[in-house]
C-alpha cells in the first residue's frame, strides 16, 4: 500500500490512516486519532480551516501535493504539528495526527516527553505526537513512502472509527472531520474553541 491509496477526499484519507504505523526517529507508533482538512474556496473540498484556505505559500506549499508526503508546521510558534497529504497533485488536503500509542521504542519516546508522562499519554495530542517521535520542522516535505525517510508511514487494514467535530478551531467547527478509534486511552479529549459558533450554527 502506498501514497495512491491517500490520494482523494480528506475525510476517506482520514478513514484510511486510522490504525496505519508512524515510524519516526528511534520510535513507532499506531494513529488513532486524526483529523481532515480540504483546502481552498474553489476547490473540491472548501475548509476556511485550513492552512491551505487562501492559496498556495512558501509555508503551506506541501499541503497541495502529491500525496503522502508530511506537512508540518508550528502551533502557537512552538510546538510541531504533523500532516498527512492525501489530496491529488496540486489539490490541498491533508490529516493532521492528532494521537497514536507508542508501539516500539518507549524509552525514546519517554526521554522526549519525560518520565512522569504516563504512557498513554506519551504521543496524545499532535505536539506531544511529533515530540514522542522525534518529528522536526525539518522534516517537512518528506515522502512517508520512501523507506530512507526519517518518518515512515505504513497504511494497514482499515478500522472502524468514530466521527466528531475538530479540536479548537473557529471555522467549520462542526464538521465531524475528528476520527478516532473507540476504547483507546490514547485518544485526546474533546475542546471546542471559544471562538466557534454555538454548536449547530456553524458548518
Amino acid at each position: 500500500m502506498g501514497a495512491d491509496q491517500l490520494a482523494g477526499d480528506p475525510v476517506e484519507g482520514a478513514h484510511r490512516l486510522l490504525g496505519a504505523t508512524l515510524t519516526g526517529r528511534a520510535a513507532t507508533a499506531t494513529i488513532v486519532e486524526v483529523e481532515a482538512y480540504g483546502g481552498v474556496p474553489d476547490g473540491p473540498w472548501p475548509d476556511a480551516a485550513a492552512h491551505s484556505y487562501c492559496g498556495p505559500t512558501g509555508r503551506n506549499a506541501v499541503m497541495f501535493g502529491p500525496p503522502g508526503r508530511l506537512y508540518t508546521y508550528r502551533s502557537h510558534g512552538i510546538h510541531v504539528c504533523a500532516n498527512v497529504v492525501c489530496g491529488a497533485d496540486g489539490t490541498a488536503a491533508a490529516v493532521l495526527l492528532r494521537a497514536a500509542a507508542i508501539e516500539t521504542g518507549l524509552d525514546a519516546a519517554v526521554s522526549r516527553r519525560g518520565a512522569a508522562i504516563r504512557t498513554a499519554a506519551l504521543a496524545r495530542g499532535p505536539g506531544n505526537l511529533c515530540s514522542a517521535l522525534g518529528i522536526t520542522m525539518a522534516d517537512n516535505g518528506v515522502d512517508l513512502f520512501d523507506g530512507d525517510s526519517p518518518v515512515r508511514l505504513r497504511l494497514n487494514d482499515t478500522l472502524e472509527g468514530a466521527c466528531g467535530p475538530r479540536v479548537g478551531i473557529s471555522h467549520a467547527a462542526d464538521r465531524p472531520w475528528r476520527l478516532w478509534l473507540p476504547g483507546r486511552a490514547e485518544v485526546s479529549a474533546y475542546r471546542r474553541s471559544p471562538r466557534a459558533p454555538a454548536p449547530g450554527a456553524s458548518d
